[in-house]
């Protein structure tokens, strides 16, 4: 257990038009309630007319009773003074995660042993997959796996299938090499964010065959990026990315397994910092603190 997930250590994760007096604010505040804040980041698009961030970490005793209390203070002397979006959490509730993964093993099994080693601060509440392949592995962990297929046939009464699972249980969901593309519906209707692992640092070299693709070009790095789930595919906004240096030596196999350590990395890297309230969306981009 780090520090911020503590008892009594709460996140406000504030964003809202750029002025003056936000941080003088957002400390009074914290201070006239008794808080001592722990850490605070903050971002500004721009000097005039720019957007303001803001992650501020702070102790609160007894912050899980006065939660609804501070809750309200942060509505009425900030929120509605600067027009600010915010969120406020306790940091030692983690997130309710769902996995969502088909045959390919390498981003799941590495997100669930390290979630097993408590690196990674939340509850894995499923996983679901398309595939029955790797429920052996899954339950292994402890972890409840759900199989439900999906084909043309019945992608609509899969994802519907998949709605009333996660609806009221889950706050993410995590795409771990799910090789399914997800429904606007279902984006429309799911209430959670969604993280997604792409294999490139770029979105390049779409559909089969990635890394014979790359091989065919003769790139010289290999990638992964993270990103949010938007109708558009693989261009949701971006929240980490890696790369590694390969050459004309490494066969696809090899590119294949560099690609795959890429992946594991990057992913549980995102994950991490959205459950621990470090990216803010802003449009199609991010800012992580």
């Amino acid at each position: 257990m780090n520090s911020e997930q503590r008892p009594d250590i709460a996140r406000l994760v504030i964003s809202c038009p750029d002025q003056h007096g936000i941080v003088a604010a957002v400390s009074e505040l914290i201070f006239d309630i008794g808080g001592n804040i722990i850490t605070l980041d903050q971002y500004s698009t721009g000097v005039e007319n720019g957007q303001f961030f803001q992650r501020t970490v702070f102790h609160l005793p007894g912050f899980a009773q006065r939660r609804q209390t501070v809750q309200q203070e942060v509505e009425e002397r900030l929120a509605k003074r600067f027009s600010m979006e915010f969120h406020l959490t306790a940091a030692d509730e983690p997130k309710r995660v769902a996995i969502f993964a088909s045959k390919t093993d390498h981003c799941l099994l590495d997100l669930l042993w390290r979630h097993r080693r408590g690196d990674l601060p939340m509850d894995i509440s499923m996983v679901v997959s398309n595939h029955p392949d790797l429920e052996s592995d899954v339950r292994r962990f402890g972890i409840d796996f759900l199989h439900i297929p999906v084909d043309r046939d019945n992608k609509d009464a899969a994802e519907a299938e998949h709605l009333k699972l996660l609806r009221g249980k889950v706050d993410l969901v995590v795409l771990a090499r799910y090789m399914q593309i997800l429904s606007p519906y279902f984006l429309a209707e799911v209430g959670v964010p969604i993280i997604n692992i792409h294999h490139s640092f770029l979105p390049a070299f779409i559909g089969a065959g990635p890394y014979q693709k790359a091989k065919d070009r003769g790139v010289k790095l290999i990638g992964a990026t993270a990103h949010y789930v938007t109708e558009d595919l693989d261009e949701g906004p971006i929240i980490e990315q890696d790369v590694i240096r390969v050459s004309h030596a490494d066969d696809v196999a090899q590119l294949t397994r560099f690609g795959a350590d890429v992946e594991r990395a990057v992913l549980s890297r995102a994950v991490k910092w959205h459950c621990e309230d470090r990216v803010i969306r802003h449009g199609s981009t991010t800012i992580v603190f």
